[in-house]
């Protein structure tokens, strides 16, 4: 199932497909390590939704709703993080 990364449930975890959008936002987020591939874990979300914590590659990475709608993951199983 795919999924992108602003509609993710706190606790799931996912492999990123592809990232989307053109031009500077795009090289943000390649730049950020949020590359075809690398597995990301959402930690938690601010009490209102936005931003998001995700870990990404051995660190924590928080990302506003709008920057993560440009990330699609593939859902991984509960024990496959």
């Amino acid at each position: 199932m795919q999924k992108q990364m602003s509609d993710f449930a706190v606790g799931e975890s996912g492999r990123i497909l592809k990232v989307q959008g053109e031009g500077k936002v795009r090289h943000r987020l390649f730049d950020m390590g949020l590359t075809p591939g690398a597995e990301v874990y959402l930690r938690k979300k601010a009490p209102m939704g936005d931003p998001l914590e995700f870990t990404l590659r051995g660190y924590e990475l928080s990302l506003r709703k709008d920057e993560a709608q440009y990330v699609v993951c593939e859902m991984l199983e509960e024990g496959k993080k």
